[in-house]
């Protein structure tokens, strides 16, 4: 070795740079950890600018031309044959279908925060849980003080979510006056809302409980925890035991996406191996390999060793998030839009936003959203229990908690759950959230725009 080279290693510095070797990994360290985050809120941001659009045209059709909106929403579908023939719309197949999906990728987005990633620790997961928490208490009980005792009172669980798609679109339009620590602290709030609202699903909006299917879809879920425990990595595995799964939950009484959840929950969240133990192997074959080849390219063997060292790098709820995320937020959620945000607005006035049933959902967002948010956070912050996020002044933190109010993609799917056999009291829930949403983002955005 030369004696330049000896002396950078004594230093500390790089043999082939002279950089400093300690700050260059701990840049590199701190970019492996932020690139997966950044990935996802450019994702997100991009999706709640699709879903806005979607909803845009949904509103459009359904009050320029009702009749072919109503058609393609109810347009019959069928597969199979004779009696094993099963019938469904197209908003059947987007809500009950496609929407398991949803949940499939919500269901590991979340285990892989708990796992590995913004929540992996009690100190940075208790100011988001508490701030949730109190995000979802304050909108029913805002909710059921309009509706208490009335047909309405079943959809207490309408304003309860917050959509991630549209708070990060609308955080990321204003990135130079929100502190990137709060897009974080909201990005892991609505990872706890996810949690709340599944558990509402799941508990609030199934229908009569069918034991025996019950049994089966837990026999079927211990199959998948089999799947987990022998750390299998086949997804066409994974999608055959899974569609078992969702027909036995469906069968059940249990809405059927609570499946998709499920199965997010038991795919594998940590590598298979050691991520430093796989690194060192690999730096000594590709040490070995630039002494061995000279002048020669590498043959296609080789680099196949090489795609399957980093294959052991990823944890199989990485992968399976990076395949399926897109098609979620391009696809399924601005689909999920187009079908049920087309609320015909011929014949409204002011007196169908004063409904209970909308003006629950309306306020429930736009009030209790930012009162609870913002309350359980600050008291938190007060407290001692956890950090202000960024050290942000308490202005912004007000500014996200008003954000966090638009409840889009959750709240219209249980919405649909809970009023999905009264078009009446369906389509003043939607003007609800429409209009509940649409305040929370303009009034978060103002805030936020004016806050020092």
């Amino acid at each position: 070795m030369a004696k330049s080279e000896q002396s950078n290693e004594q230093r500390g510095d790089s043999p082939r740079t002279g950089s400093p070797a300690g700050p260059r990994l701990q840049r590199g360290v701190f970019g492996a950890v932020m690139r997966p985050l950044q990935a996802f809120l450019e994702l997100e941001a991009a999706s709640g600018v699709l879903l806005l659009l979607a909803a845009t045209c949904a509103l459009f059709w359904a009050n320029v031309h009702a009749e072919s909106y109503l058609r393609l929403v109810e347009y019959p579908l069928a597969v199979g044959a004779s009696s094993a023939q099963a019938q469904f719309t197209v908003a059947e197949l987007v809500n009950d279908g496609l929407m398991t999906l949803f949940f499939f990728v919500v269901g590991m987005e979340i285990k892989r925060e708990l796992a590995v990633g913004e929540l992996d620790t009690v100190p940075k997961a208790v100011l988001p849980a508490i701030a949730a928490v109190g995000g979802m208490i304050v909108p029913a009980g805002i909710f059921l003080a309009f509706n208490w005792g009335a047909p309405g009172q079943r959809g207490w669980g309408i304003p309860v979510a917050t959509d991630i798609a549209f708070c990060v679109g609308v955080l990321t339009l204003l990135q130079k006056r929100v502190p990137r620590a709060l897009t974080v602290f909201v990005t892991a709030l609505a990872i706890f809302d996810d949690i709340g609202g599944i558990l509402v699903i799941a508990l609030f909006y199934g229908h009569a409980i069918d034991v025996a299917w019950l049994l089966a879809a837990a026999g079927v879920s211990v199959i998948l925890a089999i799947f987990n425990w022998r750390y299998v990595r086949n997804g066409v595995a994974y999608a055959v035991v899974g569609a078992a799964l969702w027909y036995a939950v469906h069968r059940s009484g249990i809405h059927a996406t609570i499946a998709g959840v499920v199965i997010g929950f038991i795919i594998p969240a940590r590598p298979p191996r050691p991520s430093r133990e796989v690194l060192g192997e690999l730096a000594e074959h590709v040490d070995r390999l630039d002494r061995d080849a000279g002048d020669d390219e590498i043959g296609g063997a080789e680099i196949l060793m090489i795609e399957e060292k980093l294959e052991d790098l990823e944890a199989p709820v990485q992968r399976f998030v990076h395949l399926w995320h897109p098609y979620v937020a391009y696809l399924i959620m601005p689909l999920f839009a187009l079908v049920n945000s087309g609320v015909s607005l011929r014949g409204a006035s002011l007196s169908t936003v004063a409904t209970p049933v909308a003006l629950g959902v309306a306020l429930g967002l736009l009030l209790g959203k930012q009162l609870g948010i913002f309350a359980s956070a600050a008291l938190t912050v007060r407290l001692g229990l956890a950090p202000m996020p960024g050290r942000a002044p308490s202005s912004k933190l007000y500014g996200v908690s008003i954000v966090a109010g638009i409840g889009f993609t959750v709240a219209l799917f249980i919405a649909t759950l809970a009023f999905g056999d009264d078009p009446l009291l369906l389509a003043q829930a939607k003007t609800g959230i429409l209009v509940g949403s649409l305040a929370s983002g303009v009034l978060g955005a103002i805030l936020l725009r004016l806050a020092g």
